[in-house]
């Protein structure tokens, strides 16, 4: 009877992931970033490279570091996919039919868990597909499956396990249901990655210890691949070679048993949130977890807006100045000052930019601005979709202009807040010759703006962006000599192509968003 029971509930759950428009956006998503991450032997970088030699794209180097460079990405944006699904049981209502079921709650969250492993388990099947292609069309030798899915299943099984789990431990803890919860896991994530790296970095083999915590697999594969190669100066992703240097070719790995049984336990050891998830889980109890502004404060992050709430006084004078002002123009400002209020951590975050903007001198305005954009996309990842999470969204598009000027005012917002975060690095740079970098961040603020108002309107959820936002932002950060991927001009790396780039992307996500939205609730 488990059993059956199990199966339906992972079968519902798989049907109310599937069918959301979000889920398109993942997996097309999923079908490009292979293209993205993985370099064709243009332009003196490639995928792997070995004391500036460059590795050939045989089966065996394209299948473990794909595999590989895919892994953190899909621990951080598969985490924010998943993510939410308490939230949205509450705000249906399904939440207290869940709490009535017969299912025990072992049952339905793992239940929960396994849907969530077979949704990135199909965004998993699309990338590598995607990476199959690029085999075809770029790679050297013959197409070896086999070689692909065994070393697909042995750097990302407690990659997947592990995502899967913490979100649904997030979603089984009331405090940490939302943007708290978001912000801790980042860090979670953050601090996982920098372990390895520095773990990576030592000239002596890991402790099998610490590798039951290598969940991404990143420190087990380089490692392996630094034996095979006899040689710890091992790139991954994007990396420049020395072309006048022969080609070498690497054989598919082979993983000892000590190895396999040291990934065995990391599997083991992912399953431990979904254990937690059971003790914790709230079961949607009214008395542990309700939709009010009670529950929201006994988050983190709203003991800080609280702390900060005398700062909201500063944007008073823009709802003045937005009552004030007709049309579009008023409605912009309101959204922004709305955005503002409603966070003041945010107002607090706007001030110290201003001022680092103002007193760090323009040669060193990268690093500053890394951090600065960090808090603009988290903060207008929310923007277009707030409205249909607070069953507003109706209301709000009954005014005057509609459903197509609520969207380019949220769009517009957006872009303003963008001007008021980072537009004084874009004044500093144009007046210091840097011109190039001043309008890529302009054409960064306009791109990002438009998609995150797009996925806000398709997904009606903020994760969607969230997750594209640090994915790109961590792609963007560890591939600094790629023009495509400075949006902002951080890197330096930028150029005019670039510039046009984002411009049209900008045009071509604004369109499809307004006409979206004008359609949907026409």
């Amino acid at each position: 009877m488990n059993g059956q029971l199990l199966l339906v509930l992972v079968l519902t759950e798989w049907r109310l992931r599937t069918r959301r428009l979000g889920s398109l956006l993942a997996f097309a998503a999923m079908l490009g970033l292979a293209w993205l991450i993985i370099a064709a032997p243009v332009d003196n970088t490639t995928l792997l490279v070995v004391k500036d030699t460059r590795v050939l794209n045989t089966s065996a180097a394209l299948a473990l570091a794909s595999a590989t460079l895919l892994s953190p990405l899909l621990t951080l944006f598969g985490f924010f996919l998943l993510r939410g699904r308490a939230a949205e049981d509450m705000r249906s209502g399904l939440g207290a039919v869940i709490a009535c079921a017969p299912a025990s709650s072992a049952v339905f969250l793992l239940g929960r868990t396994l849907a969530g492993l077979l949704y990135l388990g199909v965004l998993v099947l699309a990338y590598l597909a995607s990476t199959l292609v690029f085999h075809l069309s770029h790679g050297v030798g013959p197409l070896e499956l086999g070689v692909y899915l065994r070393a697909y299943a042995f750097v990302l099984l407690p990659s997947l396990c592990f995502t899967a789990t913490c979100a649904t431990f997030f979603d089984s803890v009331s405090v940490l249901m939302g943007k708290a919860g978001d912000v801790l896991y980042f860090f979670i994530w953050v601090a996982l990655l920098a372990l390895m790296a520095s773990i990576g970095s030592a000239d002596l083999a890991p402790a099998p210890a610490w590798l039951l915590l290598d969940f991404t697999g990143i420190v087990t594969a380089v490692s392996q691949l630094s034996a095979q190669l006899g040689s710890t100066s091992v790139q991954l992703g994007l990396s420049s070679f020395n072309p006048e240097l022969a080609p070498i070719s690497i054989k598919e790995l082979s993983w000892s048993t000590s190895q396999l049984f040291t990934r065995g336990l990391a599997l083991m050891l992912a399953l431990l949130p979904l254990m937690l998830a059971r003790l914790c889980f709230h079961r949607y109890s009214p008395d542990r977890v309700k939709l009010s502004a009670a529950a929201a404060r006994r988050s983190p992050l709203a003991v800080l807006n609280a702390w900060l709430k005398p700062l909201s006084r500063l944007v008073q004078p823009l709802f003045w100045l937005a009552a004030k002002l007709p049309g579009l123009a008023g409605q912009v400002l309101a959204d922004t000052a709305l955005s503002l209020a409603s966070t003041p951590a945010a107002i607090a975050l706007l001030l110290l930019s201003i001022a680092a903007s103002a007193i760090v001198p323009a040669a060193s305005l990268a690093g500053p601005l890394i951090a600065i954009a960090t808090c603009w996309g988290v903060l207008i990842s929310e923007l277009s979709s707030r409205d249909f999470q607070a069953d507003t969204e109706l209301l709000a598009c009954s005014g005057r202009g509609g459903a197509g000027r609520r969207y380019l005012s949220q769009l517009s917002a957006s872009c303003l807040l963008g001007l008021m975060f980072m537009g004084l690095i874009a004044l500093r740079w144009a007046l210091t010759g840097n011109l190039l970098g001043s309008l890529a961040l302009l054409s960064g603020i306009l791109g990002l703006s438009a998609l995150a108002a797009l996925m806000g309107v398709l997904a009606k959820t903020a994760r969607c962006f969230l997750a594209f936002f640090l994915g790109w932002l961590y792609i963007a950060l560890n591939a600094r000599d790629l023009s495509a991927i400075d949006a902002l001009g951080f890197n330096g790396a930028a150029n005019t192509a670039s510039v046009g780039f984002y411009l049209s992307l900008a045009a071509l996500a604004g369109l499809a968003g307004y006409v979206w939205q004008v359609r949907r609730l026409r």
